[in-house]
C-alpha cells in the first residue's frame, strides 16, 4: 500500500507551504495517479489545514483519505468532523515512544506513554473503524517498549501500526531488523498492516523503506519527489519503480498508474516551487537523458543495455539523445534520420566533422544546429528581426519594464513595452509582442567569455516554440542586450522556418 503524504509532511517542507485550492488539484491527482491512501493534513494545526483536509475528504473518491492528529483527544475530535465526509475515512493518531523524546519533549514515563497511546486508538475507533497508530521515532526506540506498544495499541483497535524512522537515523539492516523483530516478537501482528515512514537525513529513506518491505512492511509512507522535513521523505516514485523494476527480487507490487508519475511531480514541483535536480531518479530531466557516445550507442541498438526502465512506463514520452562533444556516429546518424534526412557516407562524415567542432563550442547541440551542419542553412540566420535598441528599468521600487524597437522585414520599426518579473522576462515579453511568436523559455545562461571588468558576456537561451526546441546564442559587453539578440536569434531561426 502506498501511503502519500505529500500534503501533510511534504508540506513540511521550508517554503512550500500550499493553499486549499493547490492542495485539492495535488489530491485530485494523487488519486488519478492511484495512491491507496492520501494524508490531507493536519486538522488542528491551522483553521486552514482543517478546511483543506475537509475538502478533500469531500471531493475525493475511491482513496482512503487520513487526517493526522496527536494523542489528544482535541486532535482526534478536529480529525473526525474534517473527515466527515470522506468515502474511506482514516483517523492517522501519533505519539513519541524513544527515550529520547519521552525524557524530554514528552517528560513521560513508559506507563504513561502506553496509557496514552491506547487510550487515544479507542477514542479514535469511536469515529472511524480505520485508524492508524505511529509510533514517533521508533528506529530510536528500545525494540522491548516498541513491541509493547505495538501489541497494545492493536489490542485497541488499530488496523495499521507505522513504525517510522523519524529523523532519518536508522540504516537498511538495522531498519528491517526493527521490522522482523515486531513480525516474530507481537503476537497479534498479524490482525494489523505494519507501515513504515523514513526520512532521508542520510540520504537511506528509500533503501530503509526497501528493506523494510523485504522485511515484511506492507505499507509505505512516502512523498512526490520526497519533499518533506529537513532533507526529506522517501520518494514515492522510487520505491514504486524499484518495486516494478526489481519484483524480480522483492515480490511486491503496488497499484500505483506509473504513466502519471511525471505529470503528478510536475504538478507538486510547480505549485510547492521545489525544483526537482535534473539528475533525480525517475523523474528528473536527466533520468532517461544520455550523452555518452558510448551509451547513445548501446540505446540506439537496444534500449535495455542502458535503460533498466521505459520511459513511457513513468509519463515520459520517450529516450532522449542529448548531442553534444561526447555523442558518436551513431546517435548523430541515428537524429539526422529523424529528423527526414538521407547523407551519403562521404556527406555523413562531412558532417560528423564539422559537428564535432561545433560541438567543442556549444554544450548541446540542438536540431537546428544538426540542419545546418547538414547544408539545409548554409549561411548565418538571416535576421528577419533586427534589433535597432533597446531601453530598460528596474528597480527595488520599480516595476520592471523593457521597450525594444523592431526592424520588419519590409523596412518597417516596430515599438513595444511591456512588462514582467524582471528585466529579461519584460525584454524578452517585448520581443514576443513585436514579431507575433511567443517562445517558452526553457533555458538561460550568462558567461563571461574572458576576463575583467570589461569581459564579453555570452547568453544562451532555449526557448520552446509549438513544440519545437531551439537554441539562441550572443555576445555583447551589455548582457542585456546580448539577452535580447540571443532570444532573438532563436526566434529567427523560427521564422526562417516558417518561412521555408
Amino acid at each position: 500500500m502506498i501511503f502519500d503524504t505529500t500534503l501533510r509532511d511534504g508540506e513540511q517542507s521550508p517554503g512550500a507551504s500550499l493553499d486549499i485550492n493547490e492542495k485539492v488539484q495535488i489530491a485530485r491527482q494523487l488519486a488519478l495517479l492511484n495512491v491507496d491512501v492520501i494524508e490531507a493534513g493536519f486538522p488542528v494545526s491551522s483553521p486552514g489545514d482543517f478546511e483543506s483536509v475537509r475538502r478533500i475528504a469531500q471531493e475525493i473518491r475511491g482513496v482512503s483519505v487520513a487526517g493526522l492528529a496527536r494523542a489528544v483527544e482535541k486532535d482526534i475530535d478536529n480529525a473526525a468532523r474534517a473527515l466527515e465526509k470522506a468515502d474511506k475515512p482514516r483517523i492517522h493518531v501519533f505519539l513519541a515512544t524513544s527515550e529520547i523524546h519521552r525524557k524530554y519533549k514528552l517528560q513521560k514515563a513508559k506507563d504513561e506513554i502506553l496509557h496514552l497511546a491506547v487510550k487515544s486508538v479507542k477514542h479514535a475507533i469511536q469515529y472511524v473503524s480505520d485508524v492508524e497508530f505511529s509510533t514517533e521515532d521508533a528506529s530510536r526506540t528500545e525494540l522491548d517498549f516498541l513491541i509493547q506498544v505495538v501489541e497494545a495499541v492493536i489490542d485497541a483497535g488499530a488496523k495499521t501500526v507505522n513504525i517510522p524512522d523519524t529523523v532519518g537515523y536508522a540504516v537498511p539492516d538495522q531498519y528491517a531488523a526493527i521490522i522482523s523483530g515486531l513480525k516474530k516478537n507481537v503476537k497479534n501482528i498479524n490482525k494489523a498492516i505494519i507501515s513504515v515512514h523514513c526520512h532521508n537525513d542520510l540520504g537511506l529513506a528509500v533503501a530503509n523503506s526497501l528493506a523494510a518491505i523485504k522485511a515484511g512492511a506492507q505499507q509505505i509512507e512516502c512523498t512526490i519527489n520526497g519533499i518533506g522535513e529537513r532533507a526529506g521523505n522517501a520518494a514515492l516514485e522510487e520505491i514504486v519503480m524499484a518495486l516494478k523494476t526489481r519484483q524480480d527480487f522483492y515480490q511486491r507490487s503496488t497499484r500505483v498508474a506509473t504513466r502519471e508519475l511525471i505529470a503528478t511531480s510536475k504538478l507538486v514541483s510547480t505549485l510547492t516551487g521545489l525544483r526537482v535536480q535534473r539528475n533525480k531518479a525517475i523523474v528528473g530531466e536527466n533520468a532517461f537523458a544520455h550523452q555518452s557516445g558510448v551509451h547513445q550507442d548501446g540505446v540506439i541498438k537496444e534500449r535495455t543495455t542502458y535503460e533498466i526502465m521505459k520511459p513511457e512506463d513513468v509519463g515520459y514520452l520517450k529516450t532522449r539523445l542529448v548531442l553534444g562533444k561526447l555523442s558518436g556516429r551513431n546517435a548523430l546518424k541515428t537524429r539526422i534520420k529523424e529528423l527526414g534526412y538521407e547523407l551519403s557516407e562521404s556527406e555523413f562524415e562531412r558532417a560528423f566533422e564539422e559537428f564535432k567542432h561545433i560541438a567543442d563550442k556549444k554544450k548541446e547541440i540542438f536540431d537546428e544546429d544538426i540542419e545546418a551542419i547538414i547544408g539545409i542553412e548554409k549561411m548565418e540566420v538571416p535576421a528577419i528581426f533586427h534589433l535597432e535598441s533597446l531601453t530598460i528599468s528596474c528597480g527595488p521600487n520599480a516595476v520592471p519594464t523593457a521597450g525594444v524597437r523592431l526592424k520588419l522585414p519590409d523596412g518597417r520599426l516596430v515599438d513595444n513595452t511591456t512588462t514582467g518579473d524582471g528585466p529579461i522576462d519584460a525584454l524578452f515579453k517585448a520581443i514576443d509582442l513585436s514579431t507575433g511568436i511567443t517562445g517558452t523559455l526553457q533555458d538561460y545562461n550568462i558567461r563571461a567569455v574572458t576576463s575583467g571588468k570589461d569581459a564579453m558576456g555570452e547568453v544562451h537561451v532555449n526557448i520552446e516554440v509549438e513544440g519545437k526546441t531551439i537554441g539562441g546564442r550572443a555576445v555583447s559587453t551589455d548582457i542585456i542586450e546580448a539577452s535580447a539578440k540571443a532570444y532573438l536569434n532563436a526566434i529567427n531561426k523560427i521564422a526562417v522556418l516558417k518561412i521555408m
